[in-house]
């Protein structure tokens, strides 16, 4: 019965959102209130493990979310993120232009969310599609496939952020062991797949797409920018603090060395929140105070960011309170039961259950909220790294993208595809990100 009314839950939230255009925040409140009801939760404890699951999600997630937005704001703002991509274009040339993409859209896509790096992205591959005379989509998938992966993969990213913080992982570990398993899996669905996709559909490599939609937008002459090695200095300072912190306090525990005052300091520094913050005030002189930019400005675009996100916290919020209500009506519980004894690796289960449910739901992060609902109340049976599970569930949150995610319908309009075009190139794309993800993360346990 909990799986029964877990199922009537999802497809209640997909005619909500799909049929009835119903807000997804207002869907997810609604579902949350009719699923725990259906399992019995106490009336008096209903509306308390709604709000417990809305705070707790966003508690450890909005201040890391609202820094990020505000660290990718000041670069897009300031020139510094199409600094990054016209000099590796520029350094890379014609023949190597797939990987010069790939790399731009790695690192913009660490410091940018998916949808604000794809509209600032764009016009530049539209730019270099022109000048080069290439097709715009062989430039728009290894793009796409950077973006993507960065997004579903690594910190400070909502998804994984959110996810680690549910399953207590380490976020350091989660970006250390992310970042091994995203750059073999970015090369695999960007500039390998671009060659696969040419023979499914080649007549899709000659549309020219559309990007009227995005208006007027802000471009920079390269002298106007501010200088490359400052721009990927900004873009990737929370991730090198994060990463630095995470290695030694790795060396530390591998040596068995006490933790004293200066490992404290390291992790104080390494944490994410204080990561983005000291990044955040680095930004502000980097690309603002420094470039004679006025402290109004500068603050003026870190309000535009944080307006911009509302929706996705309370989004973000909204499948937090339906993941609490899934383990305080014990479905997680039943879950656990359901599975005790399985030989299934947790990492393999978390995945599966991901997957399933991106393709009912289509947002990647609600999907891995839910998924943590379901998967937490098993991991104190194991001794399976947390890292791997919270890498596991961002893979599977990536699967199979279609008509039901945002997603598919801006790859789909700005690179003037077909629906089967877009089945054939995004879709399938998603899919090949998600189980190489897989198999990397699958890999990586072997030996950590």
């Amino acid at each position: 019965m909990p799986l029964l009314i877990v199922a009537c839950g999802i497809i209640a939230l997909l005619i909500l959102i799909m049929g009835l255009k119903v807000n997804t925040f207002v869907s997810l409140l609604i579902v949350s209130f009719g699923v725990a009801l259906l399992l019995g939760m106490p009336l008096d404890g209903v509306v308390k493990s709604i709000e417990a699951g809305i705070g707790g999600t966003l508690g450890h997630l909005a201040l890391i979310f609202g820094l990020g937005a505000m660290l990718g704001k000041l670069l897009a703002d300031a020139g510094g993120a199409q600094r990054i991509s016209m000099t590796l274009i520029n350094k890379f040339g014609e023949k190597k232009i797939q990987w010069a993409i790939v790399i731009a859209s790695f690192i913009i896509g660490v410091a940018l969310f998916f949808e604000v790096g794809l509209v600032l992205l764009i016009p530049i591959i539209y730019t270099i599609s022109r000048q080069l005379k290439v097709s715009i989509l062989h430039l728009g998938i290894p793009m796409v496939a950077a973006l993507s992966v960065t997004h579903g993969f690594l910190p400070p990213h909502p998804g994984p952020t959110a996810i680690a913080g549910e399953y207590g992982a380490n976020i350091g570990q989660v970006l250390l062991y992310g970042l091994i398993c995203a750059i073999p899996t970015v090369i695999i669905a960007g500039p390998v797949f671009n060659k696969i996709a040419k023979k499914i559909v080649p007549h899709s490599f000659n549309k020219t797409g559309s990007i009227a939609s995005l208006g007027e937008q802000k471009t920079f002459k390269i002298e106007e920018t501010p200088g490359f090695g400052i721009s990927v200095f900004t873009a990737v300072l929370p991730v090198i603090l994060m990463a630095i912190a995470t290695i030694i306090s790795l060396i530390q525990e591998t040596a068995g060395l006490e933790n004293n005052t200066f490992f404290k300091v390291i992790e104080f520094i390494g944490n994410a929140s204080t990561a983005m913050l000291i990044s955040l005030i680095v930004a502000f002189f980097t690309m603002g105070i420094s470039r004679k930019i006025p402290v109004k400005d500068v603050m003026d675009s870190c309000t535009v960011a944080i307006s911009q996100i509302g929706m996705m916290l309370l989004i973000i919020g909204g499948g937090g309170a339906f993941k609490q209500v899934l383990i305080d009506g014990g479905v997680g519980k039943y879950v656990a039961e359901l599975f005790k004894g399985t030989s299934l690796s947790p990492i393999l289960l978390a995945w599966i259950i991901a997957a399933i449910l991106r393709i009912a739901l289509g947002s990647a992060t609600v999907s891995a909220l839910t998924t943590v609902g379901l998967v937490a109340p098993m991991l104190g049976h194991t001794d399976v790294n947390l890292a791997l599970v919270v890498l596991a569930t961002g893979a599977g949150s990536l699967i199979a993208s279609h008509v039901n995610d945002a997603g598919f319908w801006m790859f789909k309009e700005y690179f003037g595809l077909s629906m089967k075009e877009t089945f054939a190139t995004w879709t399938l794309l998603e899919t090949i990100i998600s189980v190489a993800g897989l198999a990397f993360i699958l890999l990586l346990s072997l030996v950590v």
